[in-house]
């Protein structure tokens, strides 16, 4: 079986034996000990699709990287005089305990109000963008903003840092390079400009205040879903949170609302040993991918909905007894379809948002209920106004993220929130007593079956820079697959932003391929509403073309 880089792995779908699992001693000693090569590119502070990511043992998130990060980040918000407090968040990755407090001494150092969850307890993505949002309600200054600690659904031995402005969510280009070099210059100068102050004195700190995301998550949650119809219902639900930062917020919730639902596994682990390996036998927490998801689907059959989120809790897998795992794209198109049908108080003239790579079923859809589409490139960053504008109902993505609306039309989060995927899920079953599964099945009849798939190849810091050059010029085709070709796309349609690589259609099929913001990665995504075939032959096609792309002189 193969899955775009090669064979899958004999251990994928299986739980890793002890040897193979991250040695965390390890992990945490190469954060304090090893210092990055700032002349090394591989080395360097760089924002990714959200935030920095990498790890310890590769030189690319270490102590020194968070430090001048944050410190880059005080300049940051000093400059746009973004004086409230700054909403610091972390997940359950090893690293994330060590960055969260090299972020707290800087921030100390810098007179920064910090708000940190009760004893330091993880917190979700959404949870942060919410208090974020909440805060600046109504303010024109003193505005707050907001760090997370995470690096989503990366192997254990992986960190991550990204900056959420004052609209909530993850920051913007402009921003992020701003502060990406600023963080490299201050690397080049040994840390030289940076403030900081013991982590014992950043805890003990008059700026450093507690702030229980939990309860006012938990608490605002009936606006944006209706619990009390989940509940009377009778819905079963089922929770895995994978070990990640909302670990304890599924039992809340349930207690809060009178749910029938079960979570069933609460460890936390920073090997994440209980969790399945993914295709190519690395452990994932990723709620979209099958491997992973096995031991959720080996239970489908004994809730009406089952559930899980990655480590930061901001990508959502849901499960049903007639889906199995529901791709991401099938469970986007059934969610908008829903919430535009039973959200009165959603203006007529909301948008929807989706990047360059979701599938097109949802352009379909919008067009079919006359609401707009917002079309960016990969990244939930480019979403964030609109939400916080509520211009746009509701925003996702293929790999699992997505928000949406309160029921007023206010905005929720501006950031993804794992969670309230799965709660609507619920709401879809005891609104409509049926399975989200065979709703897509329906929908599938008016908007026409979707055949997709998503495939990932391993590429070199230069091969991922050439794709990122790609001209709609330097695509010397005008077939695919049987179809002329109506389009070759550099930019996104929705802002005209770079997709940082290149989207080719016809009127029945398309492919992208981009290199991952946060992996060694080619990402290579392709859609036919014709059939299997037709798609195998588009994917086929699109590999020629990007292995032309990547050997070009």
């Amino acid at each position: 079986m193969t899955n775009g880089i090669g064979t899958t792995s004999a251990a994928a779908g299986t739980l890793l034996a002890s040897n193979a699992l991250v040695k965390v001693p390890e992990l945490m000693t190469a954060y304090f000990a090893f210092q990055p090569d700032v002349e090394c590119k591989a080395q360097r502070v760089s924002f990714g699709t959200s935030g920095h990511r990498g790890s310890s043992l590769e030189q690319s998130f270490n102590e020194w990287h968070v430090l001048a990060i944050c410190q880059a980040i005080c300049h940051y918000r000093a400059k746009q005089a973004w004086s409230g407090p700054l909403f610091l968040g972390a997940d359950t990755h090893a690293l994330s305990s060590a960055a969260f407090a090299s972020a707290m001494e800087v921030m100390a150092a810098n007179g920064v109000d910090v708000m940190v969850s009760p004893k330091h307890e993880p917190t979700p993505t959404p949870a942060v963008s919410l208090a974020i949002l909440t805060f600046n309600q109504g303010r024109n200054h003193g505005l707050a903003d907001g760090i997370v600690i995470t690096s989503s659904h990366n192997p254990p031995d992986s960190g991550g840092i990204k900056y959420n402005p004052p609209h909530g969510g993850a920051a913007n280009c402009e921003v992020t390079t701003w502060i990406q070099d600023h963080a490299n210059e201050l690397m080049l100068r040994a840390l030289q400009g940076v403030k900081r102050v013991s982590y014992r004195t950043a805890l003990n700190a008059a700026t450093t205040h507690a702030y229980n995301y939990l309860e006012k998550y938990v608490r605002a949650l009936p606006q944006v879903i209706d619990l009390k119809l989940i509940s009377e219902a009778g819905v079963q639900l089922a929770i895995d949170p994978l070990g990640g930062a909302g670990v304890h917020y599924w039992s809340r919730i349930a207690d809060e609302f009178e749910l029938d639902l079960s979570v069933l596994n609460t460890e936390l682990d920073p090997t994440f040993r209980f969790v399945l390996a993914d295709w190519d036998g690395a452990i994932r927490m990723d709620p979209s991918s099958s491997f992973v998801m096995q031991n959720l689907f080996s239970k489908k059959d004994q809730y009406d909905i089952l559930g899980a989120c990655d480590t930061d809790h901001d990508r959502h897998g849901v499960v049903t007894p007639l889906g199995g795992l529901i791709p991401s794209n099938h469970f986007l198109l059934v969610a908008i379809n829903y919430l535009f049908q039973h959200r009165p108080a959603w203006k007529p003239t909301l948008g929807i948002g989706k990047t360059m790579v979701t599938s097109q079923s949802i352009d379909r859809l919008a067009a079919h209920v006359n609401r707009p589409i917002f079309e960016t490139p990969a990244g939930f960053k480019w979403f964030a106004e609109g939400l916080q504008k509520s211009s746009l109902g509701f925003c996702g993505e293929e790999s699992a993220g997505a928000t949406f609306l309160r029921k007023d039309g206010g905005v929720w989060t501006s950031d993804k929130d794992g969670l309230i995927p799965i709660l609507l899920a619920a709401e879809i079953k005891a609104k409509t007593g049926d399975d989200p599964a065979h709703i897509y099945q329906f929908l599938c009849t008016s908007l026409g079956t979707s055949f997709y798939q998503r495939e990932e190849m391993p590429a070199s810091v230069a091969q991922k820079t050439k794709l990122k050059e790609i001209t709609p010029q330097s695509v010397a085709v005008s077939d695919l697959a049987g179809e002329k070709i109506i389009e070759i796309a550099t930019r996104a349609k929705g802002n005209g932003q770079c997709l940082g690589g290149v989207k080719v259609s016809t009127k029945n099929a398309w492919f992208a391929i981009r290199p991952s913001g946060t992996e060694a990665l080619v990402k290579i995504y392709a859609e036919s509403f014709i059939g299997e075939q037709h798609l195998q032959t588009v994917l086929a096609e699109a590999k020629i073309m990007l292995n032309d792309a990547v050997s070009a002189k």
